[in-house]
């Protein structure tokens, strides 16, 4: 996410983190480079000289070049204002209503449909609501289709009708249906275009004022960049819609759009979307995509991704078998799955300060733990339960079995017991183990 801005960024922050003393000349150098850096994320010029001039001003006014961590400070001063640039706070969706109708808008190829399906599995599982999907995209060949499988995957109902082309008939329709059978959202997905046109801006719209909506979100892919806003921009004027939703964050976005987009229709960012998985989807927060940007990490949502995997009951069993030295294979599996279901991992370690620097050029791929799961898989209940059976024979088995050398599986025991011991030091640390074992993984794949 965003990997060439946060390189751009470091190299023109460099001078003033301290290695080297910190003038007039290069604060005006290092501010030169950070507004190239900008424009080369696909940045309006506008917004990136404006930027630059507030992030001086400050530097002035704070007395920066006199202060004993000139560095850090001037780093969090762009911090700061990259933060008040994408937003300040973040912004939270309206649910108000009931039910409350939630209007998705964008271009077609934007991800709009398989996001409403995201937004409402998100609903449903974070919010406890039961939402509704609407299929109001009625010319797009399989849209309805599209949308019928996104639902039944997330275990959502889809409300379409069957050679009905008037999608203001069809919403209305869908609102009425939520309200006889305790649907408390309706997530309407709208027909999209190739590019911005007077019929279809004049049908949104349409269907926006029969509806009423709470919230209208934007859905725009945030590899488009500049383009992004610019069709922002149009669908703001006809809808002046409530918020946006940045979609494919993880691809070889320049992130331009993020950080330029709210400066442009004066609405907040209010979810990304962080993969194809149709629980990659995350509430933006300004701050922390800052803190990302400039390669500071993002604990925070690291550690609510971690909970939300955290079941206290599994952790009670697992504490009791740490202090019974009965820690196996099929909990070290389990606890493999916990950090699979974090999302993928090059987002994870891109959480970690420090760690998606040094691992930039390391491809992390999402199945990272594929041959650890192949060799646990080929051992036998006996030894999964009771690592300490595995012998020199047992082990040669279980190399042939899994299609890996003797060499790997010598490794993972090696690993598996001194992970075993240091979870046993730190017993009782409840989730913290699990954010221990990311470490201990490291390497094994």
């Amino acid at each position: 996410m965003f990997e060439n801005l946060s390189d751009k960024l470091d190299k023109a922050l460099h001078v003033l983190k301290g290695h080297g003393k910190i003038t007039d000349v290069n604060v005006a150098d290092t501010l030169k480079e950070v507004r190239k850096a900008l424009l080369d994320a696909d940045v309006n010029f506008k917004i990136a000289k404006d930027f630059t001039t507030r992030v001086k001003e400050k530097a002035l006014g704070e007395n920066v070049l006199t202060t004993l961590q000139p560095g850090q400070l001037m780093v969090k001063i762009v911090k700061d204002e990259l933060t008040e640039l994408m937003g300040g706070d973040v912004a939270g969706v309206n649910l108000s209503g009931n039910p409350s109708i939630i209007l998705m808008s964008g271009l077609q190829g934007s991800g709009k449909t398989t996001f409403s399906g995201k937004l409402a599995l998100f609903l449903k599982t974070k919010k406890t609501k039961k939402p509704l999907l609407v299929a109001c995209d009625v010319y797009r060949p399989a849209a309805v289709n599209q949308l019928q499988v996104v639902g039944e995957q997330i275990g959502v109902e889809v409300y379409a009708e069957v050679g009905n082309n008037n999608p203001v008939e069809i919403a209305q329709n869908a609102v009425k249906y939520a309200k006889a059978n305790g649907f408390n959202v309706v997530i309407v997905d709208t027909a999209g275009r190739l590019a911005v046109d007077e019929v279809m801006m004049k049908e949104i719209a349409n269907v926006h004022q029969a509806l009423q909506p709470q919230e209208t979100l934007f859905v725009v892919d945030a590899m488009t960049g500049q383009d992004a806003v610019n069709t922002a921009k149009a669908f703001n004027d006809v809808l002046n819609f409530d918020g946006v939703i940045l979609t494919k964050l993880d691809g070889d976005t320049r992130g331009g759009a993020a950080i330029s987009i709210k400066s442009v229709v004066n609405k907040p960012i209010k979810f990304i979307g962080t993969g194809e998985k149709m629980d990659a989807i995350d509430v933006f927060y300004p701050s922390r995509m800052a803190d990302r940007i400039l390669g500071m990490g993002d604990v925070v949502s690291l550690v609510e991704k971690a909970q939300e995997q955290f079941n206290e009951e599994e952790a009670r069993k697992l504490q009791k078998k740490i202090a019974k030295n009965e820690f196996g294979f099929d909990d070290f599996l389990k606890q493999i799955q916990q950090i699979k279901n974090m999302g993928s991992m090059k987002d994870i370690i891109g959480m970690i300060p420090g760690a998606g620097k040094a691992l930039k050029d390391v491809e992390v791929p999402d199945d990272a733990f594929k041959h650890v799961e192949a060799i646990i898989h080929s051992m036998t209940p006996l030894e999964r339960s009771k690592p300490s059976v595995i012998d020199v024979k047992r082990k040669n088995r279980i190399a042939k079995g899994s299609g890996r050398t003797i060499q790997e599986v010598n490794q993972l025991m090696k690993q598996f017991e001194q992970m075993s011991k240091m979870m046993k030091m730190m017993q009782g640390g409840g989730g913290r183990n699990l954010m221990s074992m990311m470490g201990g993984l490291k390497g094994m794949r």
